[in-house]
């Protein structure tokens, strides 16, 4: 079957499990379910037990919101530096007003709100306005220096937000964008406990459309067993559109154990924003894909 799914890249898969084996294995599967898509999609798939798959994965995509996650983890580093506190308080000032996703647009100039809540608004709620704050706070060659640092060589962050002043905002490959995951999942992202901290903030991510559409939503509610750390399946996660993008990744828990999946998409011809977007609908096809495959194995791709 190695013509379905013969531009997928597989580390760590025998060759009969990951393509053109004797029957079907998940990158055909995957391929199969996007043969009917208006789109590019970039994957990064990692079982985190040696089984990676990927696809356009050294391509370009804009991030839109994904590059929070750039500005969280150097704000993490400066914090772990003493260069930095999450209890500091910051001013939200006219200069860093802007349109767009989040809350801070509705306070009234001048609000106050610790480093650690503005963090937490620029990722949960996507806020425009604290991204902008934290880029000023912890600074744009600061982010991008720690980014390449951990090895992120086909990513940056361009500008802060400003849709008016500035082209562009963001640029993330796939193979970049799970490499955040995959550190964060390990625990090494910074340190163990910022990566902790980074990951209970992402678990609270609202927007999460694409990862978590079509996965079993009773296991995933944690008023079903109380409290979010006894959830059976839970997803840490940064999602981002803008018109000529729609992206998502992060870590998905299960029984079995965590596995990280990114999912970027470009070159569609839908450009409006909606729940039933192309990249959306098939991004979860492909995300309950790889959730079942992954839940079917018993903990590995």
């Amino acid at each position: 079957m190695d013509w379905l799914s013969g531009d997928f890249k597989t580390e760590g898969f025998p060759p009969e499990e990951a393509a053109g084996g004797p029957g079907l294995g998940l990158a055909d599967m995957i391929a199969a379910e996007l043969c009917g898509y208006d789109g590019c999609m970039g994957i990064y798939l990692n079982d985190l037990r040696g089984h990676v798959l990927k696809l356009h994965e050294c391509e370009e995509f804009e991030t839109a919101s994904c590059c929070k996650m750039f500005v969280l983890s150097a704000l993490f580093d400066k914090v772990e530096k003493d260069e930095a506190s999450l209890s500091e308080l910051l001013p939200f000032e006219e200069r860093f007003a802007i349109n767009g996703s989040g809350v801070l647009s509705s306070l009234e100039l001048g609000t106050e709100l610790s480093v650690l809540n503005l963090a937490t608004l620029m990722i949960i709620m996507s806020d425009n306005i604290a991204t902008n704050i934290l880029i000023d706070y912890v600074g744009l060659d600061y982010i991008n220096d720690f980014i390449h640092g951990i090895g992120l060589r086909g990513s940056m962050l361009h500008n802060p937000i400003d849709f008016v002043k500035y082209e562009r905002l963001g640029t993330v490959t796939p193979s970049d964008y799970g490499l955040i995951w995959t550190r964060l999942a390990a625990g090494e992202l910074v340190s163990r406990k910022a990566s902790e901290e980074m990951i209970r903030i992402c678990r609270m991510q609202h927007y999460n459309t694409m990862l978590t559409g079509k996965l079993p939503w009773y296991f995933m509610d944690e008023d079903n067993y109380g409290q979010k750390e006894h959830q059976i399946i839970w997803t840490a996660s940064k999602s981002g559109s803008m018109d000529e993008c729609r992206n998502d990744g992060g870590i998905v828990h299960t029984p079995y154990g965590e596995y990280v999946i990114v999912l970027l998409n470009k070159d569609f011809s839908d450009l409006s924003y909606h729940t039933d977007h192309p990249a959306y609908t098939y991004g979860q096809a492909v995300s309950r894909l790889v959730f079942d495959w992954y839940i079917a194995r018993k903990g590995s791709f």
